[in-house]
């Protein structure tokens, strides 16, 4: 992952609705979620909504796919352990790694 996609994944992350829609995606897994229940579960105005979905699609973090007449949209979790590497790249200047994870568990590099 290059800089300039990292910041665009990271800036559209920084925004509240965004950060929980995307921990949502995260949640539902694969299969995602369709637009409608992503609304309701956030308490967001659809038009708000495709705003923020928008803009995380745009960083190359969520992926749409339409069902018949729903719009899914699902987390891309390639797009997310790219740039979780990218942030993890240089730790512990690049040597073997004991620094603990999200999970407590040591960084295994």
């Amino acid at each position: 992952m290059k800089s300039a996609e990292a910041i665009l994944a990271l800036s559209a992350l920084a925004q509240e609705h965004r950060l929980a829609l995307f921990r949502l995606l995260i949640q539902a897994g694969p299969e995602g979620m369709p637009a409608g229940r992503i609304a309701e579960a956030l308490g967001v105005p659809n038009s708000s909504l495709s705003h923020h979905l928008a803009q995380l699609a745009e960083s190359g973090l969520v992926r749409q796919r339409r069902e018949g007449r729903s719009l899914i949209y699902s987390a891309d979790y390639a797009a997310m352990d790219r740039l979780v590497g990218f942030l993890m790249e240089n730790c512990c200047a690049g040597a073997a790694c004991d620094a603990p994870t999200a999970n407590g568990k040591e960084n295994e590099r």
